[in-house]
């Protein structure tokens, strides 16, 4: 079992004064640090210095912190070919499994970070990271990183957003049956059966509270009941406080919206959960974050991803002729495959949206989660005929798919575009036959991958698809090099194009 795990927050008044005071530029260089006393001894200790009239708080946290390096080097090309640059960054970005210390929450086994501010494992970047470390035949580090998961799964009940001890409130898009399905391609269906416990678990977290809902409660933690009784899922946090790692960042954007902070801290925490954190499709007003709803919508791509989750566990139920389970996953899968096309597809404007379950109708945001329904197959072909062509009409540019069709400032939104949101459309489309569009995209995409590559010898977490000739931004950090997904996104492409 795992130890007792250390909270940043523990720290009480310190902890608030050292992220309030805003002492480092990013919020999460705190939180990633090792204290070196445990964490009475340290109270103790600050309590008793901080009375000193000549008390210096940086002085102090420098005597009993230790910090995080700096970013490695190695993240830059030395003048290498791209695809060497990458096989040879698998070493750079990988972790073995450490003694536990700060909030880092220890794994078994190696994994890869994403780089830069990035530190640790991260859920749903893994699985476009493990694409590239599939064409790169890191078959041992492909079962580690999947080991991992089915062990945070086994632990505490879910995947953490990351392993971090003040990520334990939420979880990210559930790609872990995708991770399992990879591993399955190189060693064989078995390997479904071998994590069908995990997947139930992970199943059930997501669905936890479900036999609970009513007319009158129709929300409980990830699931919500609709009116015609259908029941999808949104994205949720357990806790309702400024996160640790962007304490001040929430902080002023809960005092700034006049409401509850703790709900707006709950909508912002949901967003996270989500990975798009942020997006104009979170927010009522796309331009002002402090509006942010995260929580009160059902995202399109999240309950494809469950509905997947459903048809696989329906697939293990039926292989191992469970009669009763494949009985029971065969009619979820019917209901929210229904569910999903009925509350999430537009036919007068030929695109899935998110909807709201509070203002009781879809939102009118069109982003990138309308191509999950592609690459999972829930469009019928005229659908997917339909979403294709408002792809190459208004997504596509010149450096690949933008995210949103709307310039917020957020990083999830115009002019940026993001490598697990390409595979995802480039995929979908393949999926429906439309093979010119999705090489298009292919193409361009490499092609912006590869010119940024030039210039700073690196690959971006983002990249500015709209302007091709601006570094990429938004959002509450700048854009991180490294990068993991980015990496298994483009030698996976670029395996396809050779």
């Amino acid at each position: 079992m795992l130890e007792k795990l250390f909270l940043i927050e523990s720290l009480g008044e310190l902890f608030t004064k050292v992220q309030s005071q805003k002492i480092f530029p990013d919020s999460k260089y705190f939180v990633d640090a090792t204290p070196r006393l445990e964490t009475d001894a340290l109270l103790l200790e600050y309590e008793k210095s901080s009375r000193e009239p000549d008390f210096d708080l940086n002085l102090f946290l420098t005597t009993h912190f230790t910090f995080p390096p700096p970013p490695s080097s190695d993240y830059l090309s030395a003048q290498k070919p791209i695809i060497q640059h990458l096989e040879e960054l698998w070493t750079v970005l990988k972790r073995t499994p450490q003694v536990h210390g700060g909030t880092l929450i220890p794994l078994p086994y190696p994994y890869i970070v994403p780089g830069g501010r990035f530190r640790e494992v991260f859920y749903w970047d893994s699985y476009f990271t493990l694409l590239g470390l599939q064409v790169s035949r890191q078959v041992e580090l492909i079962q580690s990183m999947v080991d991992n998961f089915a062990y945070l799964i086994d632990q505490l009940g879910f995947i953490p957003n990351g392993n971090r001890s003040y990520f334990l409130g939420r979880s990210q898009p559930p790609f872990f049956v995708l991770m399992v399905e990879l591993l399955a391609e190189i060693k064989g269906d078995q390997v479904l059966s071998t994590y069908l416990p995990q997947l139930e678990k992970e199943y059930g977290f997501w669905m936890d509270g479900a036999d609970k809902l009513t007319i009158r409660k129709n929300c409980n933690r990830r699931v919500v009941r609709l009116d015609d009784g259908a029941i999808l899922n949104r994205y949720w946090d357990e806790k309702d406080y400024a996160r640790p790692e962007a304490f001040f960042e929430d902080s002023n954007v809960a005092k700034r919206s006049g409401k509850s902070l703790e709900i707006v801290q709950r909508h912002l925490r949901s967003a996270c959960e989500s990975g798009w954190d942020f997006s104009s499709r979170w927010l009522r007003d796309p331009l002002k974050i402090e509006t942010i709803e995260a929580a009160d919508i059902i995202p399109v791509d999240l309950n494809c991803l469950l509905l997947h989750l459903e048809e696989t566990l329906l697939k293990i139920y039926n292989s191992n002729k469970d009669t009763q389970k494949t009985k029971q996953f065969q009619e979820a899968t019917n209901k929210r495959h229904s569910a999903i096309q009925l509350y999430c597809w537009n036919e007068e404007k030929g695109f899935y949206f998110d909807y709201h379950f509070i203002d009781k109708k879809q939102t009118d945001r069109f982003t990138l989660a309308a191509t999950f329904p592609l690459f999972f197959r829930v469009a019928t072909p005229d659908q997917a005929k339909k979403v294709a062509g408002i792809l190459e009409k208004d997504f596509l540019t010149e450096g690949g798919l933008v995210t949103t069709l709307i310039r917020s400032g957020q990083q999830w939104d115009a002019p940026n575009g993001w490598a697990p949101l390409q595979w995802m459309a480039y995929k979908g489309l393949l999926e429906y036959g439309f093979k010119e569009l999705a090489t298009k995209l292919r193409e361009r995409w490499l092609k912006t991958c590869e010119r940024v590559y030039t210039e700073p010898g690196k690959m971006m977490e983002k990249y500015n698809v709209l302007d091709t000739g601006i570094k990429a931004g938004g959002g509450n950090y700048p854009n991180q090099d490294g990068f993991g997904w980015t990496n298994g996104v483009y030698l996976r492409m670029a395996r396809d194009q050779g």
